[in-house]
């Protein structure tokens, strides 16, 4: 069945609560209203107030909830509206869901799941466009997930509820309605004409840790997730270049073969993403291939992110990693 990727999340959520009745929906907004992007959209009527319920205007208070309801046996899923929001839950992840395994000695775990929009390309701003994904992948007991369309989204939110850890699902907003190649002056794409928009009905889940080759290629790989995924394939279009394009879904635990055995075939890389150059989570993406693929480079592992500014309103196009910026870099990657 075609579904936008917003719709995919709320079946997904539809799945695991008749599935499971310790599975739990609350948030900003997320009951009545159905959550900003809607992604929560008719649960409360659905499954009741008992199950779906909106929460203050309070994303620690939510975590912190969230995680008391984890421990005693109950399958929380929260909404931070935008990742931009969830900095004052940071501690409650970083100090009590991550570590809540460990501490107890295996007595207690965090069945639970936080869902956040992530990433730019709206005009959202300097308080509405972060990728934080780099803050939750150096926190060891969390996992990292960052779909790139409706089939992956519905299939990785399954198996986050599903698992006895902590998840954080970053859904990048700019890809809700439809795959973005990059370019913002050309007409939105809908999922509905996009094959990555048949998304199965029922149950399945997307293994965390797999990542997926979004375009087969030999000249050269593109490690990245999330919007960059469609500009990769874009830039690879565009310049002609045989790009492999792997797309992780899973940052954390991050699906190492499949990094390797890319670059081993193709023996260039470049690491693409949204968020900030410096720190960012592809800096960990070029370690692993140096240390693991060393000598089968041909070229230096180049980076293509986000500038090391907040995100700017005004010049949102100039700081987000186009398919000029990406294309530029392939044909760097390949003269060297």
């Amino acid at each position: 069945m075609k579904r936008t990727m917003i719709e995919a999340i709320r079946d997904a959520h539809v799945v695991a609560m008749e599935r499971d009745d310790s599975v739990v929906v609350f948030g900003e907004d997320v009951g009545f209203f159905g959550g900003v992007f809607r992604c929560t959209q008719g649960l409360q009527e659905r499954f009741g107030t008992h199950r779906c319920f909106d929460a203050p205007i309070n994303e620690s208070g939510i975590v912190g909830a969230a995680i008391g309801m984890a421990a005693y046996g109950l399958r929380p899923c929260v909404e931070i509206q935008f990742a931009d929001y969830m900095y004052p839950a940071y501690d409650q992840l970083v100090s009590e869901a991550a570590r809540l395994r460990h501490r107890s000695a295996g007595d207690f775990t965090a069945p639970l799941v936080v869902r956040m929009p992530t990433g730019g390309g709206i005009f959202g701003g300097q308080t509405h466009s972060q990728s934080p994904e780099a803050l939750f992948t150096h926190v060891a007991g969390l996992k990292t997930v960052v779909p790139s369309n409706p089939v992956d989204a519905k299939g990785l939110l399954i198996a986050a509820i599903e698992d006895n850890d902590p998840v954080i699902v970053l859904e990048p907003k700019r890809l809700y309605n439809g795959p973005f190649d990059g370019h913002h002056d050309r007409p939105i794409v809908p999922w509905s004409k996009h094959p990555l928009g048949d998304v199965p009905d029922g149950h399945y889940t997307v293994g965390l840790g797999e990542a997926r080759i979004h375009r087969q290629g030999n000249d050269l790989t593109v490690l990245t997730y999330g919007t960059t995924v469609f500009v990769a394939e874009t830039a690879a279009a565009e310049t002609g270049i045989d790009a492999e394009v792997i797309d992780l879904r899973t940052l954390m635990p991050y699906d190492l073969d499949a990094i390797v055995e890319s670059v081993t075939k193709t023996g260039r890389c470049i690491v693409l993403h949204e968020a900030t150059l410096t720190s960012g989570f592809g800096a960990e993406l070029v370690a692993l291939v140096q240390e693991h693929c060393f000598y089968s480079l041909e070229a230096p592992v180049v980076r293509v992110c986000g500038w090391d500014t907040p995100y700017p309103h005004a010049q949102e196009w100039h700081y987000f990693p186009g398919p000029a910026r990406v294309a530029e870099a392939m044909k760097t990657v390949m003269a060297a």
